[in-house]
């Protein structure tokens, strides 16, 4: 009988803790097929921070290490720089990378560091409730702006592709969503390609990954799919906003 899927490899066997409808499990499954197909499994290094992915040491086979809540690209540059033979990647939210990380964040990608940063955006503080993010789009409701994010009060949300590209440290920043079956082919691309660029040595590279998160947003896994191309998208613009290896 011909094997037409197979679960990756680099995934363990444990079942995840994400609520129903949630596309952090699918983004785990594109950035294990990636281990899988680099062969790298085991000279990996993953990095778990706090917030929905705060459990992502189960999920991956690789050698995993816990952060302190933003801490993840700081620990990453210290474990590349003790181990550059090994290929560390971070895997973040929006309030863990842009709101308490966004030092270690924007500091890690003007140095160059040669890591990898998985980062997903639902727009949304995911496992502490529901608050406003930094990502969170204007007008938008959650747990604590109940009539809507007032940017008069409240300021705009981060576009961080758009920022990081504008450094000089930055080697490739892309956005990309989960929300369909073409898209997703994309963002196992757009992974794929910012692994490579840490084994071909090219610095840092950053791939945000629109997400979404049906039990905050108060909708249905397949509403919520919807909402995130009918309002996220056109805020955040997939694309390649930096790739220094097509600009040569």
């Amino acid at each position: 009988m011909a094997i037409v899927y197979q679960k990756p490899k680099a995934l363990s066997d444990d079942v995840l803790h994400y609520c129903p409808g949630c596309t952090h499990g699918v983004i785990h499954k594109l950035v294990a097929e990636v281990i899988d197909e680099l062969g790298i499994e085991g000279k990996t290094v993953g990095i778990a921070p706090v917030g929905c992915s705060v459990f992502a040491y189960n999920y991956f086979n690789c050698d995993m290490v816990e952060a302190a809540h933003g801490r993840a690209p700081a620990v990453a540059t210290g474990l590349k720089r003790s181990m550059p033979d090994n290929v560390i990647f971070t895997y973040q939210g929006d309030g863990d990378l842009a709101a308490i990380g966004t030092a270690e964040t924007v500091h890690s990608a003007t140095r160059g560091e040669n890591i990898t940063i998985i980062f997903v955006n639902n727009a949304i503080y995911g496992m502490t409730g529901g608050q406003m993010a930094p990502t969170t789009l204007p007008n938008q409701v959650t747990q604590t702006t109940p009539y809507g994010r007032d940017v008069a009060t409240a300021g705009y949300p981060v576009h961080v592709c758009e920022m990081l590209s504008t450094l000089d440290g930055v080697a490739y920043a892309e956005r990309v969503s989960v929300d369909s079956v073409p898209n997703i082919r994309k963002a196992k691309a757009a992974i794929k390609k910012a692994f490579q660029n840490q084994i071909d040595k090219k610095g840092f590279s950053i791939v945000e990954i629109l997400s979404s998160c049906p039990t905050n947003w108060g909708l249905s896994p397949v509403d919520a799919l919807q909402w995130l191309r009918d309002n996220m998208m056109p805020y955040y613009p997939l694309g390649v906003y930096k790739d220094k290896e097509a600009e040569k």
